[in-house]
């Protein structure tokens, strides 16, 4: 077995994936890959528990996020015995924020984005030494999230494409990384909210294009300031990249709900929303939609709660 998958095998099983006929298409197969069933309700424990593996003897490591990957790094920390520091953004999510405090890591609310709330944690790490395990950059985190990969092609050879929401992009680095390995002919779709467009601009144009804010409802996607490296890694992987608007997300979470019983936070559901957007195409495709988090504030549930599908 894939070494990081046997270290996995230790703290949490395989994801499900599911088939999802009410969502697909005529003539598609569509699946969702259930990340919300992990340890913390996201993927993103795949990549906090193998990059903080991958470093022995810390004392204190130190996370910036505007939730979801501060959880997991509060998780890891503690199933390995290292303290932890996580710096959000002013006013975070409160589902997330609860979930990192339920794991006993110091909160620290900072900046109002994640851009700030990444520069008070680099601060802190000046002054005080503790390891900045950053998911945006770090060389060994992407791995951790490329067993998604391994995972659907070993229960479904024959999917064609894999749609990848796109924050960091550590996430769709590791995933288009293994699945192009595995099969090279996968087609692999990235997926930002409209309200947040810096990767997607950045992949179009090959050039880092920061944009002034990044101001959406998918606090996963909330990135606005591109590493010129990972912009390169993408345009070197990614197929095709979309955007999604507000309301299409706010619709693609009342779908899994209503159709699928699935809670998906925006990040999650961008990808239900990308698809639906597309135009009917001829082709018969097999389609693996990642399901990436479950954590979703209770007020936007409610609004999606009270909207037909």
């Amino acid at each position: 077995m894939n070494p990081v998958r046997e270290l996995f095998s230790r703290y949490f099983p395989k994801t499900r994936l599911v088939e999802a006929p009410r969502i697909a298409r005529a003539g598609d197969r569509v699946f969702l890959k259930l990340e919300g069933e992990l340890p913390t309700g996201s993927f993103k424990v795949r990549g906090a528990l193998y990059g903080l593996s991958c470093h022995a003897g810390l004392n204190e490591v130190v996370a910036s996020s505007t939730g979801n990957h501060g959880a997991a790094v509060a998780w890891a920390a503690k199933q390995l015995g290292v303290r932890a520091t996580i710096f959000l953004p002013r006013d975070p999510n409160p589902v997330k924020k609860a979930t990192i405090a339920q794991f006993g890591a110091a909160i620290v609310e900072a900046g109002k984005d994640l851009a700030e709330a990444f520069e008070s944690a680099s601060a802190h790490c000046v002054r005080t030494g503790a390891f900045f395990l950053n998911d945006a950059t770090d060389p060994d985190l992407p791995e951790g999230p490329g067993t998604i990969a391994d995972e659907i092609i070993e229960e479904l050879p024959d999917a064609d494409a894999i749609y990848v929401p796109v924050g960091d992009t550590a996430l769709i680095r590791g995933v288009a990384t293994r699945a192009k390995a595995l099969k090279p002919s996968m087609r692999i779709v990235g997926v930002q909210a409209e309200r947040a467009p810096a990767y997607y601009l950045s992949w179009k144009s090959g050039t880092v294009t920061p944009t002034e804010s990044a101001d959406t409802i998918a606090d996963g996607l909330a990135t606005r300031t591109p590493d010129a490296a990972n912009v390169r890694t993408i345009r070197a992987l990614v197929d095709d990249m979309r955007l999604v608007s507000e309301d299409a997300m706010v619709a693609a979470i009342a779908t899994l709900l209503h159709h699928e019983g699935i809670t998906a936070e925006p990040a999650a559901a961008s990808t239900v929303a990308a698809y639906r957007a597309e135009s009917s195409g001829e082709a018969r495709r097999t389609v693996v939609l990642l399901i990436t988090g479950r954590n979703v504030a209770p007020d936007l549930l409610e609004r999606a709660r009270a909207k037909n599908p």
